[in-house]
C-alpha cells in the first residue's frame, strides 16, 4: 500500500540490507537516457531477448524501410501529445538489447505518478512522489527493474524533480485573469507578489479540493488522485505561489516563478552558507532516500537545477550523498541539469555538490556541427581543459564532471526548431563519427533512445523529437505498429563495437586529450580548421593515459577519403616505430600498420575513408 505521508515511511527497514555497489568512476560508463513513455511497451515481437534469444511472441513486428510513413499524418502527430503506453516491464524485456550495445547505465525519465487529468507523458508533472504513474506500472516493477539491470551490469538513475509539482492547484481566476497577445490566463504572471489559491485540484482539474492539509477521512475525493501526495506537501506554505515566468533569465523570477502550469515549490531562504531548507525541501530529500532504499537506485539525474537555490542544491547533495555513503553506496552521483551556459553550470557544481553537469548547452552544438562540418574542432576539444574556469595555472580535465551528448528530449538549443541529428541531409552519413566522438572523447558519454537507428524526428515543439522505439501509434519516420529494437542496424552494431573497445582500453575512458595538429606535405603542421566556412578535414585526437596513446580520427569529408599527417607524443613514440588499426570504418583497414616518423616531433600518416573513422594504438 502507498503511504500518505512520509511518517509512514520506515526507512530504517527497508535500508537494513545489502545495496548495489556504486561504480569506482563513473567516467567509465556510458549511459543510454529514455522516456520511459516512448521506449518499449513489450508487445514487440522479432527481437532479440535479454538472453539473446529471438522473441516470437507479442504483436508489434520490426521495422523496414518500407513502413515509412505508413502511419496517417493527423493520427500520428495527436497520439505523440499523450501517453503512448512505455513502461517498466517492457523497458526491462530490452536490457538484453541496451548490454549488446554497451551501454552501462540507463538514464529514465521520471516514472512518479503524474496529475490524472493531464497526459503529463513526459513525467515532469507530479501528483504523487511516492507512488509510480499507473501508465508505467507498479512500485514493485522499478524493483524488478533494478535488480534485473543490476544483474546485466547497468546502473539505473532516475530523473527527479525538486522545484516543481505538477498542476496540484488552481489560482483565483476572478482575481488574477491575465490578458497577453489577445488571449486569457487564469494563471498569473510572475511580478513579485503572492497570490491567492481557488484550491487544490481533484483528478478532473476542478479546484474542488481545500488549498490545505487535510485528512481524507473528509475529503475522501482526495485520494488518490487529487491534491498533492504525500500530505507533506498539502501545506501551503510548501509552494511560492507567484505565477508562472515569462522572462526566464531574470532573477528572482526563474527562481521563484512556476514552470508553466507546473507549481513551483518554496525550498527555503538564506545565501549558500547560511540556507535554510523549507520543510518542503526536507520533505523532497525524504521522499528520495525512499526511492533509493526502496528499489536500490544508483543515481538521480537533478531536473531544473537553474530553477533552484544554490543552498537547496546543496543541501539535498548533501543529505542524499551522506545517506547513500551510509547504506554502503559510496559514489551515488547526483546529475545537475543546469541550463544558463557553462560558467553557470562550473560554478554550480563548484558550489552544491552536484557531482556532474549535463552538457546541454555548448557541447551539443559544438559536437553536431564539428562532425557535420561547421564548427573548428578546436571549439570543441577545448571545452574539456580550461584553466579560467578552475582558476588554476595548470589544467584541468572535466573527464567526470560533464555527462556529453548530442541528441535529447528538449533540444532547447534549438529554439523551436527541434531536430535530431539525423533530420537533416548530413545526419544519417556522419551518425557514426558522431557516435564515435561522443564515446571515445572526455565525459560521460550519454546516447538518446533511437540515435542509434537513426532516428530523425524534428518539429515545432518537443514531440517530434520523443519517437516511440516499440512503434505504436507514434513511431519513427511517421510509422505506427512498428518496433526499432534492431541490433543489425549499421549504428548499432558500428557503436558496439567502438565500446567494446572502450571498456578494454582504459585510455579511452580516462585519458588525458589532445587534439593534433595535421599536415598535408609532411613539413607544415596546424590545427585542422574551417576553410569558407566548413571544415573537409581529418579530424584527430589522442588519449594518453600512464604511458599508452591511442590516436583516433574522423574524416568530415563525406564526399572523398583524406589522408594526412597527424602529430603523435613526441616522448612516448621512436622513429620507426608502428601503431596499428584497431578499427576502421573500412574493415579492411583494420590490422595495418602505420610508421611514425621525425616530423613536427614524430608524425604518422592516417588515410581514412570517405565519412571515416579510425582508431590506431
Amino acid at each position: 500500500m502507498t503511504e500518505k505521508n512520509l511518517q509512514e515511511v520506515n526507512l530504517p527497514s527497508l535500508s537494513d540490507r545489502k545495496f548495489f555497489p556504486s561504480p569506482a568512476a563513473w567516467e567509465d560508463q556510458v549511459l543510454y537516457f529514455l522516456m520511459l513513455d516512448r521506449f518499449s511497451d513489450g508487445q514487440e515481437k522479432g527481437y532479440r531477448s535479454n538472453a539473446g534469444t529471438i522473441v516470437r511472441r507479442g504483436s508489434t513486428p520490426l521495422f523496414q524501410s518500407t513502413d515509412a510513413g505508413n502511419a496517417d499524418a493527423s493520427h500520428w502527430k495527436a497520439a505523440g501529445q499523450k501517453f503512448c503506453g512505455g513502461n517498466l516491464s517492457g523497458l526491462t524485456s530490452k536490457l538484453g538489447y541496451l548490454e549488446r550495445l554497451g551501454v552501462t547505465a540507463i538514464w529514465i525519465s521520471p516514472i512518479f505518478k503524474q496529475v490524472k487529468f493531464k497526459d503529463t507523458y513526459h513525467g515532469y508533472g507530479i501528483q504523487n512522489f511516492l507512488d509510480v504513474d499507473p501508465h508505467f506500472g507498479q512500485r514493485e516493477d522499478l524493483r524488478t527493474l533494478v535488480r534485473t539491470a543490476h544483474a546485466h551490469g547497468i546502473y539505473v538513475i532516475l530523473d527527479i524533480i525538486l522545484n516543481h509539482t505538477g498542476d496540484v492547484f488552481r489560482y483565483n481566476p476572478n482575481r488574477y485573469r491575465t490578458e497577453q497577445n489577445g488571449r486569457t490566463f487564469n494563471d498569473p504572471r510572475w511580478d513579485g507578489q503572492l497570490y491567492d489559491v481557488q484550491g487544490f485540484h481533484d483528478q478532473f482539474g476542478e479546484p474542488t479540493l481545500p488549498f490545505q492539509q487535510f485528512d481524507i477521512t473528509s475529503d475522501p475525493a482526495a485520494w488518490p488522485h487529487g491534491a498533492i501526495w504525500p500530505q507533506e506537501f498539502q501545506d501551503p506554505q510548501a509552494f511560492t505561489r507567484k505565477g508562472h515566468i515569462t522572462n526566464w533569465d531574470f532573477s528572482p523570477e526563474f527562481l521563484e516563478g512556476d514552470f508553466l502550469d507546473l507549481k513551483n515549490i518554496q525550498l527555503g531562504s538564506g545565501d549558500v552558507d547560511q540556507y535554510q531548507p523549507s520543510d518542503a525541501l526536507k520533505a523532497l530529500a525524504e521522499v528520495y532516500k525512499f526511492w533509493i532504499a526502496f528499489a536500490d537506485v544508483d543515481g538521480y539525474r537533478v531536473d531544473t537545477v537553474k530553477h533552484m537555490d544554490l543552498g537547496a542544491s546543496r543541501y539535498f547533495a548533501s543529505v542524499i550523498h551522506e545517506f547513500t555513503q551510509s547504506i554502503g553506496k559510496e559514489n551515488f552521483y547526483l546529475i545537475g541539469e543546469i541550463t544558463g551556459g557553462r560558467t553557470r553550470a562550473f560554478q554550480t557544481l563548484e558550489t552544491t555538490g552536484l557531482d556532474a553537469a549535463l552538457g546541454v548547452d555548448d557541447i551539443p552544438d559544438k559536437m553536431e556541427y564539428l562532425v557535420k562540418g561547421y564548427r573548428n574542432p578546436e571549439e570543441y576539444f577545448q571545452l574539456f581543459r580550461n584553466s579560467i574556469l578552475v582558476q588554476k595555472e595548470s589544467h584541468v580535465w572535466f573527464r567526470n564532471r560533464v555527462v556529453t551528448l548530442f541528441d535529447d528530449h528538449d533540444q532547447v538549443r534549438k529554439g523551436e526548431n527541434k531536430a535530431r541529428f539525423c533530420a537533416d541531409a548530413k545526419g544519417p552519413d556522419g551518425l557514426f563519427n558522431v557516435l564515435a566522438l561522443n564515446a571515445l572523447t572526455m565525459g560521460i558519454p550519454c546516447m538518446y533512445y533511437g540515435s542509434e537507428q537513426y532516428f530523425d524526428g524534428h518539429g515545432q515543439n518537443d514531440q517530434f523529437i520523443r519517437e516511440c522505439m516499440f512503434g505504436g501509434k507514434f513511431g519513427a519516420f511517421h510509422s505506427h505498429q512498428r518496433h526499432f529494437f534492431n541490433e543489425e542496424s549499421p549504428a548499432y552494431r558500428q557503436l558496439a563495437i567502438i565500446l567494446r573497445l572502450r571498456r578494454d582500453k582504459l585510455a579511452l575512458r580516462r585519458g588525458r586529450q589532445y587534439l593534433r595538429e595535421i599536415s598535408g606535405n609532411g613539413i607544415d603542421f596546424g590545427l585542422p580548421r574551417m576553410l569558407g566556412g566548413q571544415i573537409r578535414s581529418v579530424v584527430p585526437w589522442s588519449r594518453i593515459f600512464n604511458d599508452q596513446e591511442i590516436l583516433l580520427a574522423m574524416n568530415t569529408d563525406y564526399a572523398a577519403p583524406r589522408s594526412a599527417w597527424v602529430t603523435v607524443d613526441d616522448g612516448l613514440h621512436q622513429a620507426g616505430h608502428t601503431l596499428t588499426c584497431l578499427y576502421s570504418t573500412n574493415a579492411g583497414q583494420i590490422g595495418q600498420e602505420t610508421t611514425v616518423e621525425s616530423r613536427n616531433g614524430k608524425a604518422v600518416v592516417l588515410t581514412l575513408p570517405a565519412g571515416g573513422f579510425v582508431i590506431y594504438a
